[in-house]
């Protein structure tokens, strides 16, 4: 049950003569002089004590239209608060102390349009835009016992929506009438209760906030105990990560004597970073490096805005990863033409990570795609030896708080925030050995699909 629904059969409760216990000995609401209505019959049953009215038997609508102000009179500040149908009822203050209503009794507002009830007990004027006004006759009906059946009629009208919302199907309505003394027992006894409901509705709300976050604080923290090596066994036999860096260097330097790749200042010479730099120990057999040092090329799209074309040779951007999943459904287009001049420098392939660095910065992508793409300049491009780095677990670790955490700190700038490509060469990363990369690989997948039933 949510606070609302608490809050709501509290004023079933009290509508319907149940909430607090009828007292014999109290005198009846005389209704001698009062001129009824016809209404239809409630649809509930009430106390024998208990007698119904016409709403507008019982009340005073005030005030009339001559007090309205218009919107063009309201104004940010003035003298006096001006009552409509807004949010919070007043939506902005006025001097116009001709049309003022001077508060002697609670007044309650009920929208013409909307189905918000508020109890009023200050002078104010009356906004224009139909907001209806009522001053119970204190002699029939307490104002907060009215208030608060005006509340538990508002619960009906959310329901049936639409037209049904309108002043005119409430207007007509009858409304119970206890004794006056029982009337006042019931709101002292909603006043009791309401700081409670409060209270529960304040839990609820922690607890839907728990629960949205759970999920997302649970991946990352299997995320973050998967590149701390805390979800795998460690195995003797595995060929250390050592091994997988020797063997990265020397295909680069293959692929530059090749002239299939240029040396890059970005990658080169990056040196080993601190163990001071991370905050857990990395198991035996395991690396901490740059991830400079481990990439074949690190480059980014375009820094021009190309010509857009109706069709042609699709133009990815940041908005087309920002889910962590490449999407070719919504690009722009570019002529090939201009893709093949792009793609002399970035040329995104199979199986290549993409990684956001303008903006929302730090989400990776796989490309898993052999339609050929150009990039702009929000997106990296990363190519590295797949047959040292497991791809999937490349992407794992791109995700992890580790690599997500220095992404934020090291994203400069002003309103378009970037991740410059030197601070991304400059990221440090741990590396297992090739064959527990695979083994954390499956031991997150199956732990993820666990933590996406709980969203």
């Amino acid at each position: 049950m949510t606070a609302q629904d608490l809050k709501n059969a509290i004023l079933q409760l009290a509508v319907h003569g149940k909430l607090v216990p009828q007292n014999q000995t109290e005198t009846e609401i005389e209704l001698r002089g009062i001129k009824l209505k016809p209404t239809d019959d409630l649809s509930f049953d009430i106390p024998q004590t208990w007698k119904t009215a016409h709403i507008e038997c019982v009340c005073n609508t005030v005030p009339s239209k001559q007090y309205q102000i218009l919107e063009s009179e309201v104004r940010k500040s003035g003298q006096y608060p001006v009552i409509s149908q807004s949010k919070e009822y007043a939506i902005g203050y006025t001097d116009a102390a001709d049309k003022v209503f001077y508060h002697e009794k609670p007044v309650i507002a009920f929208g013409d349009h909307t189905t918000e009830v508020k109890y009023i007990t200050f002078d104010f004027v009356v906004g224009a835009d139909g907001v209806k006004l009522f001053e119970p006759n204190g002699e029939i009906v307490f104002p907060l016992f009215f208030y608060y059946v005006m509340q538990y009629y508002t619960i009906g009208l959310n329901k049936v929506g639409g037209y049904s919302r309108h002043y005119k199907y409430i207007k007509n309505k009858p409304i119970p009438l206890p004794p006056l003394a029982e009337q006042k027992r019931i709101v002292a006894k909603i006043k009791e209760l309401m700081p409670l409901v409060e209270e529960y509705g304040k839990a609820e709300e922690r607890l839907t906030a728990l629960n949205a976050d759970f999920p997302d604080k649970l991946r990352k923290s299997i995320l973050q105990q998967a590149i701390q090596g805390k979800l795998t066994e460690r195995d003797p036999s595995d060929e250390p990560a050592s091994e997988l860096l020797k063997r990265i260097r020397a295909e680069k330097d293959r692929l530059v004597k090749e002239g299939k790749i240029k040396k890059d200042r970005r990658t080169e010479e990056l040196g080993v970073p601190s163990v001071e730099d991370i905050t857990f120990d990395i198991p035996i057999g395991w690396e901490c490096v740059y991830l400079g040092s481990i990439l074949n090329k690190l480059t980014d799209g375009t820094h021009k805005t190309p010509k857009y074309t109706n069709s042609g040779v699709k133009f990815v951007s940041v908005k087309d990863m920002s889910n962590g999943v490449l999407s070719l459904e919504k690009t722009k287009y570019i002529s090939e033409k201009e893709h093949n001049e792009l793609y002399l420098r970035c040329d995104p392939m199979r199986g290549d990570m993409l990684l956001s660095k303008v903006g929302t910065t730090g989400v990776p992508a796989i490309v898993d795609t052999d339609e050929p793409f150009s990039l702009f300049v929000s997106v990296a491009l990363l190519k590295y030896n797949h047959s040292c780095i497991n791809e999937q677990f490349f992407y794992y670790l791109l995700q992890s708080p580790l690599v997500q955490e220095q992404a934020e700190f090291n994203t400069r700038g002003a309103g378009n925030k970037n991740w410059v490509l030197d601070a991304i060469a400059k990221t440090i990363i741990v590396i297992p050995p090739l064959a527990e990369q695979q083994r954390i690989v499956d031991r997150v997948n199956e732990l993820l699909a666990l933590c996406d039933e709980l969203k």
